[in-house]
């Protein structure tokens, strides 16, 4: 079965999703969730919940939806403050569009090395389900009003929340959910001109360190990958 005939009720879970990622930095996170999973005392990033009873050493392959991408609340709005062209929605919506992609083929990429999982397209047994998101996403976006003569220097190339569910491909029952927060600092914190290159180093350096965190967990705690 393809994936997309098990995607209508997981997207139910959008608004949800956007609503409850920002409780996970609570320093009073449940130990159980809202809808009974428990959490994961020794996990790696701000907070990470498990189905008890869900049986991950099934999963030998992945299949990932399209990422879900939302600025900081008055991201666009701040960013106009000190630009000489504003950026326009539809600038908005291609840098979500180019953010999601990125965030997808790097999890694509670090699963799937060196004999990791396959990536498909497709429901199964044996396949998990992701659902990744990048939320309160702050970049600074270079002005580009004037090629080549206008810079702009951050000590950051910017900061996102990382928000994902795990799923069960054929029940489509959520079995794991993790968050984790990351600034992207410039080496020693120095001042360095940002460009569209530059910030695309960066988001593939903090959204390769999240792929390999969730690969470690896979591969030690679940899949006996080791």
């Amino acid at each position: 079965m393809v994936i997309s005939q098990t995607v209508t009720r997981i997207n139910q879970l959008a608004l949800l999703l956007v609503l409850w990622a920002p409780a996970a930095f609570s320093d009073e996170n449940p130990d159980i969730s809202f809808d009974g999973l428990e959490r994961i005392e020794d996990a790696k990033v701000a907070m990470a919940y498990i189905d008890p009873e869900a049986d991950f050493s099934v999963f030998k392959r992945v299949a990932i939806l399209d990422p879900f991408v939302s600025f900081r609340s008055n991201w666009r709005r701040d960013q106009n403050r000190s630009r000489t062209r504003n950026l326009r929605p539809a600038d908005v919506e291609r840098i979500k569009t180019d953010v999601s992609a990125l965030l997808r083929d790097v999890f694509i990429e670090r699963l799937q090395a060196d004999g990791g999982y396959e990536v498909v397209n497709e429901t199964g047994e044996d396949v998990l389900l992701l659902r990744p998101a990048i939320i309160e996403l702050n970049i600074t976006v270079p002005d580009q009003q004037r090629a080549g003569r206008s810079r702009t220097y951050t000590a950051s190339a910017g900061a996102a929340t990382l928000y994902i569910e795990l799923f069960d491909s054929v029940s489509g029952d959520i079995i794991g959910r993790a968050a984790d927060r990351r600034t992207a600092r410039r080496a020693g914190g120095h001042l360095t001109w940002s460009s569209r290159i530059t910030n695309t180093q960066e988001a593939r350096r903090m959204f390769g360190r999240w792929a390999d965190k969730l690969r470690e967990f896979l591969d030690q705690h679940y899949s006996g990958k080791k």
